[in-house]
Order: structure tokens, then sequence, then C-alpha cells
């Protein structure tokens, strides 16, 4: 499969996810955010990066662990709502981008401030 394609499955499938995930009765998954699809070229597997809004990495657990369980239901509406001949495995995965964003901010204004209280004495 050419890399435009799999791209525009991957987003094809993230805006379905994050539809169907939204619609999910499971208190686990509430507040998820689908960031990313990666289907593989053959669409065998598909990585679904989640985080949740704002991020709270002690969720993980709990968050793979709904969605893990509500993996089955979300391919069964997957194959009712895209026209692929194959629905491809769902693979997630927590999205740490957010994290690390924060802490290197958090490093840049604590470098930022000690230099500030260093150059007024």
């Amino acid at each position: 499969m050419g890399e435009r394609r799999q791209r525009r499955i991957g987003e094809l499938l993230r805006e379905e996810l994050s539809a169907l995930i939204a619609e999910l009765k499971d208190p686990r998954v509430a507040g998820v955010t689908v960031t990313g699809v990666e289907p593989a070229p053959d669409l065998t597997i598909a990585k679904v990066y989640v985080t949740t809004w704002p991020a709270d990495p002690a969720r993980r657990g709990e968050v793979l662990a709904g969605l893990e369980h509500a993996k089955g239901y979300l391919k069964h509406e997957l194959a009712g709502r895209v026209i692929l001949r194959r629905i491809p495995d769902l693979v997630f995965k927590w999205d740490d981008t957010f994290d690390r964003a924060d802490r290197i901010e958090r490093l840049i204004s604590r470098l930022h401030d000690e230099q500030s209280s260093g150059s007024s004495t």
C-alpha cells in the first residue's frame, strides 16, 4: 500500500475511533482522545495512540484496559462505518507526547527562573 493511502486510512480510522470511543459508556475511557492511528502497510494491525485530557499518566492502565475490553465492539462498529476489505486488529498505545512536552516546558521554565534569579544578584 502506498504511504499516502496508508496515511488517509489512518486518519479515517482516527476520526471514526474518536467518535466511537466518545460514545462508550465505560467510565475507564471517559475523556480519552485518539491522537493518531498508524495502520500497517498490509492493514493487519493499526496502532491507536490515545491520551486523556487533561493528560493523566496515572490513568494509563485503566484507560488501556477499558479500550482493550471494548476492542471487539470497536472493530465491529468500524466494519459498518468504513469501507475496507479488512478491518485491522487494534493495538492501543499510550501517547506520552503531551507529558514529555509538559516536562520539557517545566524544565525550560525552571532554567529561566534560575537564570533570572541569578542575574538579579
